[in-house]
């Protein structure tokens, strides 16, 4: 009975598991979602096992978990997934703008990009698709087929149809990948994207003062 009861245990979700985002692509296969239990966050497509379960679907708002004992359905706050209303007004504007010849450059208050990251992040992640580009071999960018208008995506630059390919000189081979940049960018003075916009190379930099 006591084994019976610890592998009881250990099918079981943890008690504090969520899901704190969602990156939905056109395909299925290719989204992805972002959990978290006891203090850690994990990066996980459909099949990846995940805190002892499977993650059996991933759809707008929602992630399913199987587990030994049944599958557990996670879903995201109501801000990120309800139909986004009137954004606020920003205190300050994003910031200087220079535009050259297939570059743009912005600097913007690192206290405001805090505080307002702090409220848009469940926009960003339940309204942002993406679309993998690959070359036959592998994946070399990310196609943004959507991005939510009024959010510090578009306020740094980057519009719907940009093919993403490097941030800060890291080539963006997979969603991990991007995702795993995180917490390096949180403490990075310069932030720098490479992306493809209407077939013509762009490079867009924003400064964090």
């Amino acid at each position: 009975m006591l084994v019976l009861a610890l592998l009881a245990a250990l099918q079981a979700p943890p008690d504090d598991l969520s899901a704190v985002g969602i990156i939905l692509s056109p395909r299925p296969e290719t989204s992805v979602a972002i959990l978290r239990s006891g203090g850690r966050s994990r990066v996980a497509a459909v099949g990846d096992t995940v805190f002892g379960g499977r993650v059996a679907r991933i759809a707008p708002g929602l992630v399913v978990v199987e587990f030994g004992d049944g599958a557990r359905e996670l879903r995201l706050a109501a801000s990120a997934t309800a139909a986004p209303g009137p954004r606020p007004t920003a205190p300050e504007p994003p910031g200087e703008t220079i535009a050259e010849d297939g570059a743009e450059a912005r600097t913007m208050e690192r206290q405001e990009v805090d505080k307002r990251l702090g409220a848009e992040i469940p926009r960003i992640l339940a309204e942002t698709t993406l679309l993998p580009v690959t070359n036959g071999v592998g994946t070399v960018g990310f196609t943004l087929t959507r991005v939510p208008e009024g959010t510090l995506l578009t306020d740094a630059g980057l519009r719907a149809g940009d093919v993403l390919t490097h941030v800060n000189d890291v080539p963006i081979d997979s969603l991990p990948t991007l995702i795993a940049l995180w917490p390096k960018l949180q403490t990075a003075s310069t932030l720098r994207a490479q992306v493809l916009r209407n077939g013509e190379p762009v490079s867009l930099t924003v400064t964090l003062r």
